[in-house]
Formats: C-alpha cells, structure tokens, sequence
C-alpha cells in the first residue's frame, strides 16, 4: 500500500509541470502612458506557445530566445490577431519592440491615445487557431483601476472604458 501511495505521488510530481502548461493563457495590458500621450499594448505570451504558433504558421525551426526574426514573425501574427477599435474604426498599432523575460516574450505596440470620449473595443484572438482552450485576458487600464475582458475562440469585439 505504501508503494503505491509512494507510486501515486511520484506520478502526480512528474505531470504537474506538463499540467500547468496546459492553462493556454495570453495577457495584454491596454493602458494610456500619460507622459508620452500614447495608447500602450503590452503582450504576455509563454515563449513555447509563440513557438509553437510560428511553426503552425510555417517556421521551421523557430528561436524566440536566439533569433529577432522569430520574434519579429511572432510580433507580426500577434498584430493579425489582435484589434482595436475606436469610435467603430480599426485603429492602427505601431510595433515598438519585443523582449524575452522570465519564460515569456513580451511584444509591445502602440497608437496615439483616443480621445477621451471614443468609444473603444477590442479583440483578442492570439494563440485561439493553435488551441481549442485558449483563454486571452486583456486588462485595460492601470494601476488598481483595471477592467479585464476575456477572450476565446471566435469572440467577437468587446467594449471597454478606457480609464484616464
């Protein structure tokens, strides 16, 4: 009996990590930088998934550490699969950079702040064509003032108060 508790436990250690990969999660932050004027989007997305999702799309041996195009091509499909609108217009997100740090790549845009009436929706489909599971939180403003909105497979636009 106790090997087999020993057995159990030890089965259970060895598929956790495996398990904890499995949450198929991505954040963004939509947030106004009140220095510079600007609208900022920051990406958060585990560097297997952005891998994984290169080589669906065609990159044969992708290097998100090792290799600015890898990131360069991942930036360019998290732009295709993540919209703004202002006032019920597509807005345009610039592509400032992307960084590799503590397991993540994180992409960074951004687009001159709306104004202060507009109304704003977003969408965020990153990663939902790699996986059925995908679940992609987007928090909008700053600070302990933040509204989250959730996205999956095949979510339309939703709207957010984008708080000054």
């Amino acid at each position: 009996m106790i090997r087999f508790l020993i057995a159990c436990l030890m089965m259970a250690v060895a598929i956790s990590p495996a398990a904890a990969h499995q949450q198929k999660l991505a954040i963004s932050t939509v947030s106004i930088n009140e220095h510079t004027g600007m609208l900022e989007v920051v990406h958060q997305v585990p560097l297997h998934d952005a891998e994984h999702a290169l080589r669906k799309e065609g990159t044969h041996s992708p290097d998100i550490i090792g290799s600015e195009a890898s990131r360069e091509a991942f930036a360019s499909y998290v732009a295709e699969r993540f919209s703004i609108l202002v006032d019920g217009e597509e807005a345009a997100l610039t592509f400032v950079g992307s960084e590799v740090s503590g397991g993540s790549l994180w992409v960074y845009q951004e687009m001159d702040a709306p104004p202060a009436t507009a109304t704003i929706a977003l969408n965020s489909q990153i990663l939902t064509d790699v996986w059925m599971r995908q679940e992609n939180r987007v928090n909008i403003g700053g600070g302990t003032d933040v509204e989250t909105l959730v996205f999956r497979s095949g979510d339309g636009f939703k709207t957010a108060e984008l708080r000054r």
